[in-house]
């Protein structure tokens, strides 16, 4: 079994989708890969896509998702955590995402360069 230490679910605490943010957290809980932490942020500024969903890892790139509204929509972030920690720098192309995320997808941002590089 795959283990993905230090991964993070960031589930927005202040949206008000049609979901609550404990909602989403306890939908998620049990089924996402071993290793993965749930933390409940305060405000991720993606107030008019509510409700949003972050995945942030040490050295890779970080994502947010908006519109989170659906148990499809729970499906597609489980899957996308499986691919997101099998990867090596956290880059996905929209193409290989869960395809419920195709347009969900608010932003990507590159991973921290290392200490010392350019």
């Amino acid at each position: 079994m795959t283990t993905y230490p230090e991964h993070f679910v960031l589930i927005c605490s202040t949206c008000q989708g049609r979901m609550t943010a404990e909602a989403v957290q306890t939908a998620l809980d049990d089924r996402l890969p071993d290793g993965f932490e749930i933390r409940l942020i305060a405000c991720m500024a993606g107030c008019e896509r509510a409700m949003t969903v972050g995945f942030q890892a040490t050295g890779k790139a970080q994502y947010l998702f908006g519109d989170i509204e659906t148990a499809n929509d729970l499906t597609a972030l489980v899957e996308f955590a499986t691919q997101f920690g099998d990867s090596k720098d956290g880059w996905t192309s929209a193409s290989d995402r869960p395809p419920a995320l195709f347009a969900k997808t608010l932003s990507r941002i590159p991973a921290m360069p290392s200490q010392g590089a350019s």
